[in-house]
């Protein structure tokens, strides 16, 4: 443990941009707590804080630049890619979505205090059209914001962060064991919180073919209903011919206006259907329980050959 603090000390400057550009381009590293140490340090003499600061702010800017760009070229792809990716499927990407439609350039600055939906409001300002101006501007003083709360809250507390460094260095092999069994036990947490989301939308799927016999049969066709976010139908504004908006914070609202005597199929295009499977679940706890989750959503739709309308 005593060498990693004397590399900390020696290379801090390089560690903090490393960290927080990976932190930024989606690595679950500790950014904020090292920025923290990085400020105690800073405090002590130790290392300088004006080149922490400097390098934080250049590293956020260089890691969401690039989830701009991939926004700005690849749109609901890259959307579709985080949701897979992220600890909160999908969640942190409707977030966002609201984010940026009701604040502009100014979500940035929230967002980089709201865990998950940080690393989506770039690709997302990206694919919603921001420019390059608004969103280097913007991301800058979020950036900035950002990095310097973290290093005055080390410069704050540089007596209680020595004294927490010693003991470390002093307890060698038993610091580092703790330190790594916090981290992954926080880790188990998100993973689980995961797995009581899939759980919970489990619900009922239909196939594509399966929706498409519905409606092909005639006598009493399938409702589809498009429960994308605002934000995602104007990256992505594709649509089933016919469906009805219905996003998810409106579903149980709406439920009492939605047919009973017809099959409701839900989609969405995120992986494993899940806020389709969600909203199956809303719908099932007012009342109306022919609602069913359309397995592959709105691609796997158009890939079976199926029409396709453009809001």
């Amino acid at each position: 443990m005593r060498q990693l603090l004397e590399l900390l000390i020696a290379h801090g400057v390089l560690l903090v941009f490393l960290v927080t550009l990976a932190a930024r381009a989606g690595v679950p590293l500790p950014a904020a707590p090292l920025l923290v140490v990085a400020g105690g340090l800073a405090a002590e003499g130790q290392l300088s804080g004006l080149a922490s600061l400097a390098v934080a702010v250049l590293a956020n800017i260089g890691g969401d630049a690039v989830w701009f760009v991939a926004g700005r070229r690849q749109g609901h792809r890259v959307m579709k890619l985080l949701c897979r990716i992220s600890l909160s499927p999908d969640t942190c990407v409707r977030q966002s979505e609201g984010l940026i439609l009701r604040w502009g350039g100014s979500a940035l600055l929230a967002a980089k205090f709201l865990p998950g939906v940080s690393v989506v409001a770039a690709p997302m300002a990206g694919a919603l059209g921001m420019s390059w101006r608004r969103f280097v501007a913007y991301d800058f003083v979020a950036g900035l914001l950002w990095s310097g709360a973290f290093l005055l809250l080390g410069l704050m507390l540089a007596d209680q962060i020595q004294q927490v460094l010693d003991m470390l260095a002093s307890a060698g092999f038993v610091a580092l064991a703790a330190l790594l069994l916090i981290v992954a036990g926080m880790l188990v947490r998100r993973l689980w919180r995961r797995i009581r989301f899939t759980r919970r939308t489990r619900g009922h799927r239909i196939t594509v073919d399966e929706a498409a016999a519905l409606l092909r049969d005639g006598a009493a066709p399938p409702l589809f209903i498009d429960v994308r976010a605002a934000g995602g139908r104007a990256v992505d504004p594709r649509r089933i011919p016919g469906a009805l908006l219905l996003e998810l914070d409106q579903m149980k609202s709406h439920a009492a206006s939605l047919p009973r005597d017809r099959e409701l199929v839900l989609y969405c295009n995120c992986p494993n259907e899940v806020s389709a499977a969600l909203g199956v679940t809303l719908l099932g706890e007012a009342g109306l329980t022919r609602a069913r989750a359309l397995v592959g959503g709105l691609d796997g739709w158009e890939a079976a050959g199926h029409p396709i309308a453009s809001s």
